[in-house]
């Protein structure tokens, strides 16, 4: 019994510390991590370039691969009918009839992206 504890005690120290690092001081610069973290796994876990991270009343946060960035937005957006046109900073512009909206991205760790959607454009 005290075997078995020790185990799992062991391995929850592990996972604590696989993250710990793996993420570092990423994980409270978006204040909760456990969503982020949680959409990290399932975009590891699925075949697609980005996974929901969070949702606000006036934009959706979205987690992808750094090595997408920037295809997997202009992907996204273009599925929406936005047409892209420049990278200004860390924002990426596109155009839709006389519209213009710009998708703001930011690095949330070495290997991963965030990026938010005003909800204008989901719906």
């Amino acid at each position: 019994m005290k075997k078995t504890l020790l185990v799992v005690l062991l391995m929850f120290v592990l996972s604590f510390g696989f993250i710990g690092v793996r993420f570092g001081s990423a994980l409270i610069q978006e204040g909760n991590p456990i969503p982020y973290l949680v959409s990290i796994m399932k975009l590891e876990l699925s075949n697609k370039g980005y996974e929901q991270a969070a949702d606000t009343l006036n934009e959706t946060s979205y987690v992808s691969a750094e090595k997408e960035y920037p295809s997997v937005v202009i992907d996204f957006m273009k599925e929406k009918d936005w047409d892209y046109k420049e990278q200004i900073g860390s924002g990426l512009v596109f155009e839709r009839s006389q519209e213009t909206i710009t998708i703001s991205t930011r690095k949330y760790s070495k290997n991963y992206f965030l990026w938010n959607v005003p909800n204008e454009v989901l719906n």
